[in-house]
């Protein structure tokens, strides 16, 4: 006998391990709303992203990388502000309620959400094309979350891990290859910056999450503080499978090819010692790849972009 949408909710979702008691949560799963208390004395920083089946993941993609995927894309934005994460609400609509889907799905979720230490307290399900979406909630010290609009004249610009891998992934998915592949699992598996992202605060100017390809997002902090960054191409990271690729290729990847998920910020100078130990404590690639001057705009020497980034309704292609 299918399962109804309540009995859905409380097979699948209702047991994740951080759907049980955690911090602020009066009241999560199972009523007409959740009952959360804000900490005392925080912000509290909001974000909702939805991922749709053929636009933001191939259809045949496995549900416990759905899963992870849904949850990683938001709790990025977290990172990218420097906020603890809190809770979280799913809305999933299902073409059906698969028992094996739907399982796997959750494990993905529920992993990442353990990790991560957020709570899943409602949401919703319903019928139709596969998507999902997620809001995320967080919390920060008063004014200190950190935003877009705070890059100064004077300041570098630098990026974690390595941009492009994951576009690169996508390609290599799409033409047959392992899912074990390691430019494949930068795709599958993105992995939120938050400790990083914590690290920053006190530290960084302005910070993004590359999730349209490192160009457009560099550029929506340039525009955003009123100023001009440059990218210097000859810094950027293109070792691990990018290195295998000619130049224009890898620069096209790096630079425009979204779906990363790591951490694009702007600091000034004496901070750079700070940076490097914290991406150190944290086994975690970054490096210094531009600069913020006075001016408008975002341009790299020597690279002109096939496309500006993701735009839903732009010419993109879907996965």
């Amino acid at each position: 006998m299918p399962l109804s949408e309540f009995q859905l909710i409380a097979r699948y979702f209702g047991a994740l391990p951080a759907a049980g008691p955690a911090e602020g949560v009066v009241l999560g799963i199972g009523d007409d709303a959740a009952i959360l208390r804000v900490p005392s004395g925080e912000d509290l920083l909001v974000s909702i992203d939805t991922l749709v089946a053929g636009v933001h993941f191939p259809p045949s993609l496995s549900p416990r990388a759905i899963g992870h995927r849904a949850l990683a894309v938001n709790l990025s934005d977290l990172a990218a502000m420097g906020a603890r994460p809190l809770w979280f609400t799913l809305a999933i609509t299902l073409p059906e309620a698969d028992p094996r889907w739907l399982a796997d799905f959750a494990e993905g979720l529920g992993e990442l959400a353990s990790r991560a230490g957020i709570a899943l307290v409602g949401g919703d399900t319903t019928r139709g094309p596969l998507s999902v979406t997620i809001q995320v909630h967080g919390a920060a010290a008063p004014g200190a979350a950190l935003r877009r609009d705070g890059a100064r004249p004077g300041d570098e610009l630098w990026v974690t891990g390595r941009p492009g891998l994951a576009a690169l992934g996508l390609r290599l998915l799409q033409s047959g290859a392992e899912a074990e592949d390691p430019a494949c699992a930068a795709f599958l598996w993105p992995e939120p910056r938050i400790a990083f992202g914590l690290a920053l605060l006190g530290l960084a100017s302005a910070a993004i999450d590359v999730s349209d390809g490192l160009l457009a997002d560099a550029g929506h902090i340039a525009e955003r503080s009123g100023c001009g960054i440059e990218i210097d191409a000859a810094l950027l990271p293109l070792e691990a499978g990018l290195a295998s690729l000619p130049r224009d290729e890898a620069l096209e990847l790096c630079l425009g090819g979204g779906d990363d998920y790591e951490l694009c910020f702007t600091a000034p100078p004496s901070a750079a010692a700070d940076i490097s130990a914290a991406a150190g404590r944290l086994g975690l690639p970054c490096r210094r790849i531009g600069r913020v001057h006075a001016g408008e705009g975002i341009r790299c020497p020597g690279f002109s972009p096939a496309h500006a980034g993701f735009q839903h309704f732009g010419a993109n292609t879907d996965a």
